[in-house]
């Protein structure tokens, strides 16, 4: 297809741009020789002459880079010129508001009959968008949400739903059944408990109530039952730790003839036994002949150790 007069034109007005850039020197000239070539390609490529100074496509006294200027000082002021103003919506009156609400909570309400949690939700929360005042929307959402297994969120709207209406005793429900999924079960009652003050003859929420003080019980009894094995394996590890004697030691209550309980429980032993104690150095061999059975053993059976224990008692020698 043979090239359009406007194309010849463009093509004619570029070939004229390169020359007088070779010309001006803003082509260097070693350039010059290869942007000749391209000149005589384009020229032929689009079938115009570009030696010809009077061409019928020539635009002189025009050129291109002048035309290209133009441009961008238009483009410039049309870029920082106001901007035209979006078409606003219509403002809706508040009676259209609450209409179009009412309509997305019973498309959410049909949803949640067919068991489409999510899409119920996103229904409700277009609700909730147009009038953010509704107990109901919240409420209702809280069902959704807690249907959908999300329920966390349906706390925090069966939560709003009471701010909103603190006498609305399905919101009491909504966030009584979200915490007993939490097994949350004494938050659980307290919200039954209050449902319930506002509408004594709900059944349904007469039976989660009972519901969740049956699971608290449960939880009560299990922590007792536990609290009684924990009492149960103390005593048994106390009971086995005075049958090895203090952890192993002998029954030391007649070596060398003595009764060790009559000596452990004179005044005098123990006077003495606690100023040994003060003593980093004696405390120190105690504990040592504590842990060492075979030593403290020896010891009680030394004869000197016995006469001394004797002498102190005032019994034998």
């Amino acid at each position: 297809m043979p090239a359009s007069d406007t194309q010849k034109k463009l093509s004619l007005a570029i070939c004229d741009f390169l020359r007088t850039s070779i010309e001006n020197g803003t082509i260097s000239s070693d350039d010059a020789e290869g942007i000749e070539v391209a000149i005589q390609c384009i020229g032929e490529a689009f079938g115009v002459n570009p030696d010809e100074g009077n061409s019928a496509y020539s635009i002189k006294p025009q050129n291109l880079a002048s035309i290209f200027e133009v441009f961008l000082n238009t483009q410039k002021k049309v870029s920082s010129g106001p901007k035209p103003q979006a078409s606003a919506e219509p403002r809706l009156s508040d009676e259209e508001r609450k209409a179009q609400a009412e309509s997305f909570k019973a498309q959410g309400n049909k949803k949640m009959a067919e068991k489409d949690y999510a899409e119920s939700i996103s229904l409700y929360t277009k609700a909730i968008e147009l009038d953010s005042r509704s107990a109901v929307y919240y409420g209702n959402r809280a069902a959704a949400y807690s249907q959908d297994g999300q329920h966390e969120l349906a706390v925090a709207d069966a939560k709003k739903a009471i701010e909103i209406d603190p006498n609305w005793a399905k919101g009491y429900s909504r966030l009584g059944h979200a915490l007993f999924c939490l097994e949350q079960y004494e938050e659980a009652v307290a919200a039954y408990e209050k449902g319930l003050e506002l509408d004594p003859n709900n059944a349904s929420m007469q039976t989660s109530l009972n519901a969740s003080k049956a699971k608290v019980n449960a939880n009560a009894d299990a922590r007792g039952q536990a609290a009684n094995r924990d009492l149960d394996n103390a005593g048994s590890s106390a009971s086995s730790s005075a049958g090895a004697g203090a952890g192993g030691l002998p029954d030391l209550s007649a070596l060398g003839g003595m009764d060790l309980g009559s000596i452990m429980s004179n005044p005098m032993f123990m006077s003495m036994a606690q100023n040994l104690m003060k003593d980093p150095k004696m405390a120190a061999m105690a504990q040592n002949l504590m842990s060492n059975p075979d030593a403290l053993k020896e010891m009680m059976n030394n004869p000197e150790v016995a006469s001394a224990a004797a002498k102190m008692m005032g019994g034998r020698k």
